[in-house]
């Protein structure tokens, strides 16, 4: 069966509480669409685990800040619906932004912040970034009433803000976090990345370098967080199209930086490529 799209939040929920009546659980994949292979691996797993699973795109205002790219991100429902529908997705959320903030004026509306995890890292590089994360998570969490939620682990900060959102406001499901998906090369697949022309996408290679530089380190014996990221650093640095947001090594709980490492690790970093902005992470062992 075709996946169906709705534009709707009374749509979704009947749709929803049709399969509930059927006995299917309710597995959600929140994205903003220009869907690529990552996207469809959540389809996928969300499909593997759950009865019926729903995908919104939608490209929130609110996450965005002031010069950033909201007006010119990809916006590609008609391929996007068909890798929905590839991957065995049953329902596409595709709400406008009236539909989805309909009595907000400005700053004006309830917003959900989270206090803690936000304020380092892409928090330190966008402010309010997450703030609009969060709150439209909330808001899509509330409409779908899904039992469990997926993102990927590229996103990383993300992903725990999300999971320690839901976790403090008792949210009934489960936020699964699954592995980054990258293209032959090593390089974590983005919607972004078709912003890069031919010679930044060879360049934008040296995140994954970078990450399994600091994996190398480990593995020899390096524990010592400051020498290790100095090295990832350097390697950015012999790239002259790449200039460093930020190379961190952090806990995987409280997202503080490290200065020794553990099995709970995580390097992660922010790196312009010409003009485009890409994110990446990994654990070190």
């Amino acid at each position: 069966m075709a996946v169906t799209v709705v534009k709707s939040v009374a749509d979704v929920r009947k749709a929803v509480k049709a399969a509930r009546a059927k006995g299917l659980n309710i597995g959600f994949v929140p994205t903003m669409g220009a869907l690529h292979e990552g996207h469809a691996s959540l389809v996928r797993h969300s499909t593997k685990e759950c009865g019926y699973t729903v995908v919104s795109i939608y490209v929130n205002p609110t996450q965005f800040g002031a010069g950033e790219d909201f007006d010119k991100y990809p916006r590609t429902l008609d391929a996007d619906t068909k890798l929905v529908d590839k991957a065995g997705g049953s329902l596409i959320f595709a709400p406008t932004d009236r539909e989805m903030y309909p009595n907000y004026r400005g700053a004006d509306g309830t917003w959900v912040d989270l206090v803690g995890l936000t304020k380092q890292l892409e928090g330190a590089s966008r402010p309010h970034h997450f703030r609009g994360v969060t709150t439209v998570v909330t808001k899509l969490f509330n409409i779908v009433q899904p039992d469990k939620a997926y993102f990927g682990q590229k996103d990383f900060q993300q992903c725990r803000v999300i999971q320690r959102m839901a976790a403090d406001l008792d949210m009934p499901l489960e936020v699964v976090m699954c592995q980054t998906v990258r293209e032959a090369n090593g390089l974590a697949m983005s919607s972004r990345n078709v912003y890069l022309n031919p010679e930044q996408r060879k360049q934008a290679l040296c995140l994954s370098q970078t990450l399994t530089k600091a994996r190398e380190l480990y593995a020899r014996g390096e524990r010592n967080a400051e020498k290790i990221s100095a090295a990832m650093r350097e390697l950015i640095a012999s790239h002259p199209l790449a200039r460093i947001d930020y190379v961190e090594i952090v806990d995987h709980d409280t997202l503080a930086s490290v200065a020794e490492i553990n099995e709970s690790s995580v390097a992660v970093l922010a790196v312009f490529v010409g003009t485009t902005r890409l994110i990446d992470n990994g654990y070190l062992k």
